[in-house]
């Protein structure tokens, strides 16, 4: 401690001045600035509390933390976010604590912002020069020098150097939660799901858990439909439109009238327009106003989100045109096929929820793929498409079948697969081609190896292809044929069961009892 001669007069010792509590989270911009003490001479405490007690920088006043030794401090360091300065001593337990510390701070915390100024009482001992080369410290004071002026001054820098290294790292960071977030996205394929992402991600930006409603408003209708909603605004997603008697709806309007973006605490509307001519509001109430930093950073996303909305409509449009072509490849087979009424869509919607119950269930992980569970629905309708290389008068013939006719009937499966193949080769990567292929050429393979065209055992079919080796079988039992009456629904049920482990994957067969137990109406032929 220095000579209290040789300090000015402001420095008095207030030993018994009680010290601030920590104070409560808020905004980063409305917390106070926190300043830890590091010193193993209590009276430097009591001093510099009294020098700053009425320290403010940005309508901010200062959180004073007391740390006496090395160790205290690191500590103190590493449990308290946001601390941006540290007055630091040398000499303490060791000679050189303070330096070790100031080191730790850098290389085990990796602590590049809070700002270090180094206070000693000996400068001889640390000299200046070569603590400020070897050392990441931010400034270097000797104690007789720093007059409450001069300290007032020391600090105001040092918070002045945080802040804006501070807003740095949250835009780095914010910007990186961004490309990261917009990429996610990129991956959602329905809308609500997206929205409800987008929002999330929102979330994030802000670093807060903010309530958010999405709002997609249509161009050529000027209805405000709500898209998605989480937090206290849950229960708007339920509304097909936005009520206009909600709190939020005065900015909202004035958000669409305006086509820009409204920050008016607590309501904060994001405006984004599409160049599909949609114009989406994304809405967000913080319990704090927004930084000029966050709201950069989400019009920054907006954005993004804007080109991920049209990348999203092009998507569902390339979407709806595959499966307009794979269901019109199903429709021409039933075309020539007539008598099969609905057979095809009965199959897409059974092979879809069994697909699904499987994964409630938890078989077949490794092969009950997301994109399996997702494409096996339309996928399976092409099951039967090589039925346009059969004759007619096979194929339609009431009925039964020579050995030679049977034949030329079972190479359907072949014929299928390899149509199906050649085009799925055209296209990168798994499609419903894909599995339309596997279930063409493995619907009518058997569990035990029984089955045709390739005499393929258990897990050798694809997976694909034995969900629908069940359906095919079930429903075309459950409904009439050329060469058949309908059964009734006990005896497909028994049927089912009696070639389960030699015919059928029994765990089909367990998932297919769960869903018609579920939903009679598919035992019913529904």
């Amino acid at each position: 401690m220095a000579d209290p001669q040789a300090v000015d007069d402001n420095w008095l010792l207030e030993e018994d001045e009680e010290e601030k509590q920590p104070t409560s989270a808020g905004s980063p911009e409305q917390r106070l600035w926190r300043v830890l003490i590091v010193d193993d001479d209590q009276d430097v405490h009591a001093v510099t509390r009294l020098a700053l007690r009425n320290v403010s920088f940005k309508g901010r006043e200062l959180e004073l933390f007391s740390a006496y030794s090395g160790r205290e401090a690191f500590e103190i360091l590493r449990d308290t976010p946001d601390i941006a300065l540290v007055l630091l001593d040398v000499v303490m337990e060791t000679d050189d604590a303070g330096l070790l510390l100031a080191r730790r701070i850098r290389e085990e915390l990796h602590n590049s912002i809070v700002r270090v100024v180094l206070r000693t009482g000996q400068p001889g001992q640390a000299p200046e020069q070569r603590v400020i080369i070897e050392y990441d410290i931010n400034d270097y004071k000797a104690k007789t020098e720093l007059t409450t002026q001069k300290l007032f001054t020391t600090v105001i820098s040092a918070l002045r150097a945080y802040e804006s290294l501070n807003m740095l790292e949250r835009s780095r960071i914010g910007l990186g939660k961004i490309l990261a977030g917009a990429t996610n996205l990129y991956q959602i394929h329905s809308l609500r799901e997206f929205a409800s992402g987008v929002l999330n991600q929102v979330s994030a930006i802000l670093d807060v858990g903010a309530d958010g409603v999405l709002c997609l408003m249509q161009a050529d209708t000027g209805d405000t439909t709500v898209v998605a909603a989480t937090g206290g605004y849950a229960p708007l997603a339920e509304n097909e439109q936005m009520p206009e008697s909600h709190p939020l709806w005065p900015t909202i309007k004035k958000a669409f009238k305006e086509k820009k973006s409204q920050f008016e605490h607590p309501a904060n509307v994001l405006f984004i327009h599409t160049q599909e001519n949609r114009d989406v509001l994304i809405s967000v109430t913080p319990p704090w106003p927004l930084a000029q930093i966050q709201r950069d950073l989400l019009e920054v996303f907006c954005e993004r989100i804007a080109a991920a909305f049209d990348n999203l409509y092009m998507f569902g449009q390339l979407r709806k045109a595959q499966e307009a072509t794979v269901v019109a490849l199903a429709d021409l087979a039933e075309f020539r096929d007539g008598c099969t009424g609905g057979h095809v869509r009965r199959v897409q919607q059974l092979s879809s929820a069994i697909a699904a119950r499987m994964k409630e269930r938890g078989v077949y992980d490794d092969e009950l793929t997301p994109q399996l569970v997702d494409m096996i629905g339309l996928a399976s309708i092409l099951h039967d498409v090589g039925k346009v290389a059969t004759p007619d008068h096979i194929l339609l013939k009431p009925g039964a079948h020579t050995e030679e006719e049977r034949a030329l009937m079972q190479t359907h499966a072949a014929v299928g697969r390899s149509v199906l193949e050649r085009a799925a080769n055209m296209v990168d990567g798994v499609s419903y081609l894909t599995y339309g292929a596997e279930i063409a050429g493995g619907h009518h393979e058997h569990w035990d190896g029984g089955g045709y065209p390739s005499q393929l055992k258990g897990k050798q079919i694809p997976l694909s292809a034995r969900i629908v080796a069940v359906v095919d079988v079930f429903d075309s039992l459950l409904h009439e044929r050329p060469y058949k009456e309908p059964w009734p629904y006990p005896e497909v049920m028994t049927y089912i069961r009696d070639r389960n482990g030699t015919q059928f994957d029994p765990e089909v067969v367990a998932a297919l009892n769960d869903v018609v137990e579920r939903n009679p109406g598919l035992g019913q032929g529904g």
